[in-house]
């Protein structure tokens, strides 16, 4: 029996961005053409991009798509391809069409629609009612969309028409638990169904969501025959055999370090990328403290636009240490971005001096702390508005969960890649880059292979990183190390540590854990060996400061539960 050749376009589909989508999936149809593939495959809602929101509400927008459906079936000569896109009829529906022989030959509609996380399916779609199968060089080939592989009845029904592989086309967002979560439902649905099964996701991130490719080969028996890279766009090549029902792949990406911590790397750096590049901005700028979570928006920043396209700017007062000063300026040089010191104590002083009438009688507070931290924000926004750069918001999960931030200050910013990073991750990623990213040729998963492990994408000049790199091959930490190992400070008054405000980040990141991403009651916590003092008062600051999280930056999502479109709690709440 003939095995089937398959091409699967693990890429990346902007939302909107119907017309070039459009283009790409023809250039990729070509090469599926041309490398013998007889059906390539390419993820959920290709041609509007995932997730398209309110734009399915414009019949103008589902127009362009059926419109550029039918230009790509007509060039399907010899090929089938299975493309995403929102069908209308009346009704809208998360469709998958299967183009051949010049025609749209079949549609299938997504059965189980999500409602919860980041998803809105029910507010947009109807639901299909049954699952599709085709036929193809002699296989019997099952369509799925998404969330239908993680119900047992849609992969059953197209097991009882007589599907002998099911291909599954997604747009599953990444978090830290996603990937395991995937090969554990694909295993328990070739097992109960005894089809092998093609999943395809799509790559790239989109607003606050990243989505991160990890398409999988599962055979008949549950086992994984094929593990496609995390944040690589790649055509891959694949071949199933029906006579045993298993897959086989064909020249796939070799995987390159897949800790935790690499993984988790590889999604803010795309993130950041594809937040900026997609939105049109020339670079970014961000303030740089000295301080971790500075030092590494810093590296990621560079990692995913270059050194040429980031501004790093310090703004000391009287309260900066020499060891920030020298930290901010050593990594700035180390990276070889455009870096600025603007002095902010005269400044602040002008504030301080013109509103001391309007404060008499009242000793100084945290309100001359946070005008210090919102002197930056305006300077900061200044100079984004003057050089047209997307300002970079540096605070972490921690910090937004418990209002360790300030409104209109630390909090300014486009986008906060660390939003969804505790401060406890973003000391381990730290480290990571340190040990990957100091020498010459360093691979970052999802980055490629670059002359210094900070070289430039997106037609970027080389920085001076990369010279001094490529001629000494001296390894050099991208973040001074000093910068890891302080105690860390927000430097807003003397001798100032984060710790006499918040309890050890080891004890306060696993708390928000169980309350955050847990769903955990206080008492639980409680019971878990936690101080109750210490569990009372970090659960009454989450709960007490929704106010600022509903006006903090959009960030990328990264864990199960991440502030922003997916935990959405009232900020007026009599509960406690």
């Amino acid at each position: 029996m003939a095995r089937l050749r398959l091409a699967l376009a693990q890429h990346d589909f902007p939302v909107g961005a119907v017309a070039a989508n459009a283009a790409k999936v023809g250039d990729l149809m070509a090469q599926a053409r041309s490398g013998g593939a007889e059906l390539v495959v390419f993820p959920e809602l290709t041609l509007s991009g995932y997730p398209p929101e309110d734009l399915l509400l414009r019949p103008s927008f589902l127009a362009a798509c059926q419109q550029e459906l039918e230009a790509l079936a007509a060039g399907t000569d010899g090929l089938a391809a299975l493309v995403g896109f929102p069908h209308s009829e009346g009704e809208v529906f998360n469709a998958a069409a299967l183009l051949r022989d010049g025609r749209i030959a079949q549609i299938a509609h997504k059965q189980a629609l999500p409602n919860y996380g980041v998803f809105d399916d029910k507010r947009y779609f109807r639901p299909g009612h049954a699952s599709a199968l085709t036929t193809l060089a002699g296989v019997r080939i099952g369509l799925l969309i998404c969330e239908d592989v993680w119900r047992p009845e849609p992969a059953a029904a197209a097991a009882r028409a007589g599907a002998e592989l099911i291909v599954a086309i997604n747009a599953s967002p990444w978090d830290d638990a996603k990937q395991a979560e995937r090969e554990a439902v694909l295993a328990a649905r070739a097992q109960e169904t005894g089809c092998a099964f093609v999943y395809l996701n799509l790559v790239g991130g989109q607003d606050e969501v990243v989505y991160d490719g990890g398409t999988l080969l599962v055979n008949g028996d549950g086992s994984v025959a094929a593990r496609a890279p995390a944040f690589v766009d790649a055509l891959l090549w694949a071949e199933f055999d029906p006579a045993t029902r298993t897959l086989h792949a064909e020249g796939w990406p070799a995987p390159g370090d897949d800790s935790a911590e690499a993984v988790l790397y590889a999604a803010l750096v795309r993130g950041i990328r594809d937040y900026i590049d997609k939105n049109g901005f020339p670079g970014v700028l961000l303030g740089l403290s000295g301080g971790i979570d500075s030092a590494l928006t810093l590296a990621l920043a560079v990692d995913a636009l270059g050194a040429g396209r980031v501004t790093a700017v310090m703004m000391p007062t009287r309260y900066t240490s020499q060891l920030s000063l020298d930290g901010a300026r050593a990594q700035a040089e180390r990276l070889g971005v455009d870096y600025h010191v603007i002095d902010v104590e005269p400044t602040v002083d002008s504030f301080i001096a013109a509103l001391t009438p309007a404060f008499a009688g009242k000793g100084a507070d945290t309100t001359e702390e946070n005008l210090q931290s919102r002197t930056r924000g305006t300077m900061l926004m200044a100079l984004s508005n003057k050089h047209g750069r997307l300002l970079l918001a540096t605070g972490n999960k921690s910090e937004m969960a418990v209002g360790y931030c300030t409104l209109y200050g630390d909090m300014c910013g486009a986008y906060a890649p660390l939003k969804d990073v505790y401060k406890t991750v973003v000391y381990r990623l730290a480290r990571w880059r340190n040990g990957r990213g100091s020498e010459p040729g360093t691979r970052l998963p999802g980055l490629g292979t670059r002359d210094s492990g900070l070289g430039e994408s997106n037609g970027a000049k080389p920085g001076l990183a990369s010279i001094r790199s490529a001629e000494s091959r001296v390894p050099s930490p991208v973040i001074p190390p000093e910068v890891i190992d302080r105690p860390p400070s927000a430097e807003l008054r003397d001798n100032q540590t984060d710790q006499d405000s918040l309890p050890p980040y080891e004890v306060l990141d696993a708390i928000l854990a169980r309350f955050i991403e847990g769903e955990q009651a206080q008492a639980e916590i409680v019971e878990a060996g936690f101080a109750a003092d210490v569990v009372h008062r970090v659960v009454r600051l989450v709960l007490a400061n929704e106010f600022k999280r509903r006006q903090s930056a959009p960030g990328p999502r990264v864990t199960t539960r991440a502030f922003g479109r997916e935990r959405r709690y009232p900020i007026t709440s009599g509960w406690r």
